[in-house]
This record gives C-alpha cells, structure tokens and sequence, in this order.
C-alpha cells in the first residue's frame, strides 16, 4: 500500500545504536480498514479507500454512514476519515481487510502531510517576516505593509500580493522523514524531525516518493 491515515502523537526523543540523541515524532498510524476498492475497468484507475478513527454515527451525514456500510461493512461503527491510496506493484487486498504501521516494515523515508496550526489573523511581519520600516521616532510606518500598487498602471493591487490575512491552518507536506522505529504492537511509527500540525491532529503518510524514483533509477541503471 502507498501509504496508511494515522495521527500526530507528539514528540520525543530517542537514542540511536550509537549512543546519539534524536529527536522523534510519534505517529499513530491504522489500523485503517479497506473500505472500498477502486477498479480499472469501474473507475478507470485502481486505488483502495481507507478508513482511520472511529465516529458517531450522528456525526456524519447519512450518506457517508450508507456508503460505509455497503461497501466496508462498517454497521456498528464508523470511521472517521476516508482517504484513496495507490496499491504496491502486484498487492491484492479486498474490502474488509485492515491495514496496520507494518505496512511501512523495511521502509527507510516517508512522506507526510498534514494541516499546519492556525495562527489566527496575523501583519506581514509575522505572517511573511517583512523587515518592516526605522523602528525610530515619528516612524510612520513601522509594521506597515508599504507600498501595495502604482499610481497609474495598474492602478490597482495585483492577484497574489502579500498582505495581512489568515495565517496557518494550510495543508503541508514534510517530504523525505527517516524511520526511526516501527512500532506494531502500539500502531506507532517514529520519524525523525517535526511534522506539520498540531498534536492528535490527522496526517497522512506516505512511502516517500523521491526516494523511491531515486532508488529505481539506480536499480534500472545497474
């Protein structure tokens, strides 16, 4: 499977085979069952549709709870999230089964992607690190945004200019994380360094896919 849901536990710090310190991510990730399959002569393209966390049924509208219960016999309970991940070369897997952090046994990098903590309204200071003007007094413009647009032409601020707005809550992704352990019996998977978003927060992971073009290259060329 390209990858597996989990959540962003928080962050640690372990010791390697060589007595270093590292600083970890915990990840719990699946179990996620398969809650339905996508065909190539159905849908034009074949993918598996996961589900992680489980929900009230109340909580979800009814034709999420329907389409949950046809296709991945999830009558007593509901999953939270439902997310498609591309199959392995030759893996088969039908609805019903469930995927667990072993998926990523053996895995050196993986990618994961995640929504970033909202910061709330924020200046162009903090929100793009503008210098900002002489912090001196009778300075008119000292955490200003400065100027927006010509006089003339065009005389008005053009799409895409940095301003002050919202700041966070956007989706990132963190490419290229090394495995540190692979934990099956606690759905836990350590990465090292920081991942995007805030704890309990949900992420995606996957096997890292420059490594993999990386690797392939260098097996083809051999």
């Amino acid at each position: 499977m390209e990858g597996l849901i989990g959540k962003k536990i928080g962050m640690t710090q372990v010791f390697d085979a060589e007595g270093r310190r590292m600083c970890v991510t915990v990840l719990e990730v699946g179990p996620c069952p398969v809650v339905q399959l996508k065909t190539l002569e159905r849908d034009g393209y074949v993918a598996a549709q996961l589900g992680f966390g489980e929900q009230k049924a109340k909580r979800l509208t009814k034709a999420v709870c329907g389409h949950q219960e046809k296709t991945g016999g999830l009558k007593d309970k509901k999953v939270r999230v439902l997310r498609e991940f591309a199959l392995d070369a030759g893996e088969e897997v039908k609805v019903g089964d469930v995927l667990t952090v072993s998926n990523f046994d053996g895995v050196k990098f993986v990618d994961v992607t995640g929504v970033t903590k909202g910061k709330g309204f924020a200046g162009v200071l903090k929100r793009y690190n503008f210098a900002g003007g002489n912090m001196t007094h009778g300075g008119h413009s000292k955490r200003r945004t400065g100027g927006l647009a010509a006089r003339d032409l065009p005389g008005w601020i053009e799409k895409g200019k940095k301003m002050p707005g919202h700041m966070g809550a956007v989706n990132r992704k963190a490419v290229n994380l090394e495995v540190v352990q692979v934990r099956p019996d606690d759905n836990a998977l350590l990465v090292k360094g920081s991942v995007p978003g805030a704890r309990n927060g949900i992420v995606f992971v996957r096997k890292s896919l420059k490594n993999n073009v990386i690797a392939a290259k260098a097996k083809k060329g051999a």
